[in-house]
């Protein structure tokens, strides 16, 4: 994922509202969010390009359970290396496991050179973390509000949909994607918590950030400009899908996802239903 932007207990209806954009090489081999038959209760996306023999996954709901987890890698030279695990894996332990996401991600934590730099978000719908392998700031455990993240390891967040301060966990500004995005995150949920294409909305946004605005992470100027944007259309590189995830306070949960190819042209759209136990 390139971007997750998360209502957590942001609405009394809502437990968590996601809504996110995975952004990725249009050649890797990729599976639309399904059902996973070799893993009970499990609805996620596959990245069949991953190394190992089970796929990996960016995003990800595992009923029984109730675990919920998200993946953004980080962004910066030397983030590459070949003889390290893959970030989908470890999202994957997470979600086929039955740790607290505070101990998962603390154990995580001790050995940060397993993998390539990367966000992970991490609940079981009743705590919500955040973990960066490039931050000394985590884990990290969130509060009731807004929170978004990107390919860098800082976090934005909201206090309430309400609230136009975004804060980041250093101090630092937050990246423009990650801070319009919250507030566009904000308006939907104030407006109609429910309204699934109003998130899609949110993430199908084009706007370049200025130029003075730019993180700098080791991109040429013209690529950091492109990737800058919510949703990147690319003939190599760019959104591959949007995916929204709603979960009730009454246990129901929807998700959907819209896939895209080459340029931004809509491949097609999945939605699916269901009902969790929710811890208090």
């Amino acid at each position: 994922m390139c971007l997750v932007l998360t209502g957590w207990r942001a609405h009394p209806q809502y437990r968590l509202i996601v809504a996110a954009n995975r952004d990725e090489f249009y050649t890797r081999a990729t599976g639309s969010m399904r059902w996973w038959p070799e893993v009970d209760g499990l609805l996620a996306g596959r990245d069949l390009g991953a190394k190992g023999t089970v796929p990996g996954t960016w995003l990800g709901l595992l009923g029984g359970t109730h675990r919920f987890a998200a993946v953004t890698n980080v962004r910066g030279p030397g983030e590459d290396r070949a003889d390290v695990r893959s970030r989908g894996a470890l999202l994957m332990d997470f979600l086929r496991g039955e740790i607290a996401p505070k101990k998962f991600l603390t154990a995580v934590a001790a050995a940060p050179d397993d993998y390539n730099g990367y966000n992970l978000i991490a609940s079981d719908l009743q705590t919500l973390w955040w973990h960066s392998n490039r931050s000394s700031h985590t884990p990290l455990e969130l509060p009731p509000g807004l929170h978004g993240l990107s390919n860098g390891a800082l976090l934005g967040s909201v206090n309430t949909v309400r609230d136009n301060a975004i804060r980041t966990d250093t101090g630092a500004a937050a990246w423009p994607k990650v801070r319009d995005g919250l507030r566009d995150l904000g308006a939907v949920i104030a407006n109609d918590p429910g309204d699934v294409a109003g998130y899609l909305t949110v993430l199908a946004d084009r706007t370049i950030a200025p130029d003075a605005e730019l993180p700098s992470t080791g991109l040429p100027l013209e690529r950091e400009r492109t990737v800058s944007a919510r949703f990147i259309p690319s003939t190599d590189h760019g959104t591959r899908c949007s995916t929204v995830l709603l979960v009730r306070e009454n246990g129901e949960f929807t998700i959907t996802e819209r896939s895209f190819a080459t340029l931004g042209r809509e491949l097609g759209e999945v939605s699916f239903s269901g009902h969790l136990e929710l811890p208090d």
